[in-house]
């Protein structure tokens, strides 16, 4: 994340909130100013942006209750979109009457969407730039259960925060996190069964 904000990259808000918050790729770059409000801290995913076929469609979001609630913006979000709302403008005004006036939060320097599969392909070149094992995007996803899970966020407050329909999908991931409590009792297991009178 450090080298994405040194080199001031315009999508950098885009892979925080991938991270910190779980967004699907659609989701964020779908996400609408009008959805965004930085004085409460508060988001709210109303919005997709896919590519069906050849065309490039935003579109609001069908999902259930769950996924189309407010989520709170932590600091490093808050900061982090601030500071894309500065680079957007400047955007703005560098590309004069070529600007695509949107209400998108994440835009190219014309204002036009951010076609899919370049955001994957900028987040590939960045992971390999920032030595850390290429994922997909999607995958950013598991990456924010895990540490949220490593964090002992309790599964139905990751559940909401994910926007996941089912606990079952959380848990999912929780199952595969070895907690402390769960090293302790496997070596206390260990132990048991490797020298019985020990026990």
């Amino acid at each position: 994340m450090e080298h994405l904000r040194a080199v001031d990259d315009p999508l950098y808000a885009a892979y925080v909130l991938i991270l910190v918050l779980g967004l699907r790729r659609g989701e964020v770059l779908g996400l609408v100013w009008d959805g965004v409000n930085l004085s409460e801290q508060q988001l709210w995913i109303s919005h997709q942006l896919n590519r069906v076929g050849d065309r490039l469609l935003h579109r609001e979001t069908t999902k259930t209750d769950d996924s189309t609630a407010s989520l709170p913006l932590p600091g490093l979000c808050v900061t982090a979109l601030r500071h894309r709302q500065r680079t957007q403008e400047d955007a703005r005004k560098t590309a004069g009457e070529k600007w695509r006036a949107s209400n998108l939060v994440f835009t190219t320097r014309n204002g036009t969407p951010v076609e899919p599969r370049n955001f994957n392909r900028a987040f590939t070149a960045h992971c390999r730039r920032a030595g850390v094992p290429v994922i997909r995007v999607h995958d950013t996803r598991h990456t924010c259960a895990s540490l949220l899970a490593a964090l002992d966020v309790h599964p139905r407050v990751s559940m909401r925060i994910l926007r996941h329909s089912q606990i079952s999908m959380t848990m999912d991931v929780y199952t595969r996190i070895p907690t402390p409590e769960t090293r302790a009792a496997l070596d206390w297991l260990n132990r048991s069964l490797d020298n019985p009178s020990e026990s």
